[in-house]
């Protein structure tokens, strides 16, 4: 089942970060870095941001938290995590559909790093295609992709 989640709230951005931090430790460790900007997001942070939080739940568990921000036409993928626990089990592609299926937009696009195979694949099989590839000041080449939607 998918929900909006409110994150303002202590009980559900709390959750939110636990999930984060647990995909995020393995997209770490598949990059081979140790400073991976989204593993120090904290649990304030969640809490304070302006985005949209959607999240998949499995038995009353949060397994999986797609964040958006729409703006102009745009859908922007900001962070799409599931927990390890979780993986395999279609509930990313879930989500993807959900933010897709749910906001009005002209064209969807997301990031991730360049050497994050698995993600590259879940977002070309979603419909996303390579625009630009580049390297901010974390030191972490990166992907954009997009979708446009007609």
């Amino acid at each position: 089942m998918i929900k909006a989640l409110d994150n303002t709230k202590l009980s559900l951005a709390s959750p939110i970060y636990n999930v984060f931090q647990s995909a995020y430790q393995v997209e770490a460790n598949l990059i081979g870095t140790l400073n991976f900007p989204p593993l120090s997001r904290s649990v304030e942070d969640i809490q304070k941001s302006l985005t949209h939080f959607y999240g998949f739940y499995v038995d009353e568990v949060l397994a999986g938290v797609i964040e958006v921000t729409v703006e102009s036409n745009r859908l922007h993928i900001n962070s799409l995590t599931v927990a390890p626990s979780y993986f395999k089990q279609g509930i990313a592609s879930q989500l993807i559909r959900y933010a897709l299926a749910t906001f009005d937009f002209v064209q969807a696009t997301v990031e991730t790093a360049v050497v994050n195979a698995p993600a590259i694949a879940l977002y070309q099989k979603h419909g996303f295609i390579e625009f630009k590839r580049f390297t901010p000041d974390h030191g972490i080449e990166k992907i954009a992709m997009e979708l446009n939607h007609t």
